[in-house]
């Protein structure tokens, strides 16, 4: 009996994932008129400045927000445009607050003093290769708390929709 429990915890152990996996994605598979790509998360804001750097690594929330971002620029992007993304860093909406003790030391708190953050460095190419926008973006939501839904349970719905207020902002065309 402990022989199972022992394997059984061992597979789910070794089933956890962490972004800063060394076998972790840094990009999503060229797929369509968007490529998004990310350096080690270990630099991410979200990790160097959290007060629980294992809590926050865990999961595969880069690559979920990556291939989000991904999916919402491709639907907005007119025929023959290509938009490359570069992730710089991510800080996602909340913060670990160690202080509270060992019962509340891995649960991220929401507060309106950690809004969702991104740093993104975008190239838009148009239909004919000219570059039609180019530079760093830097995404914040100040008022993440403000539209909050208590029927949306999503960890990632305050950094989706940063990401769904940028896409609507930078890749609509001027004249629509």
């Amino acid at each position: 009996m402990s022989l199972a429990l022992l394997l059984s915890t061992t597979a789910a152990m070794a089933g956890a994932r962490h972004v800063t996996d060394k076998d972790a994605p840094r990009s999503l598979p060229d797929a369509g008129p968007v490529s998004v790509r990310w350096e080690d998360p270990s630099k991410f804001s979200d990790l160097r400045y959290s007060g629980n750097r294992y809590e926050a690594a865990r999961g595969n929330w880069v690559e979920e927000l990556a291939v989000y971002l991904r999916d919402r620029a491709a639907k907005q992007l007119p025929e023959g445009q290509r938009l490359d993304v570069d992730i710089l860093d991510i800080r996602r909406a909340g913060s670990y607050e160690p202080w509270h003790g060992p019962d509340l030391y891995a649960t991220r708190i929401i507060r309106d003093l950690y809004p969702p953050r991104m740093t993104l460095n975008v190239t838009l190419t148009g239909a004919d290769g000219r570059v039609l926008a180019q530079g760093e973006r830097k995404l914040r939501d100040s008022a993440f708390l403000m539209n909050d839904s208590p029927s949306n349970s999503d960890p990632l719905r305050f950094e989706k929709r940063m990401i769904d207020d940028w896409v609507r902002e930078e890749l609509t065309a001027p004249d629509a």
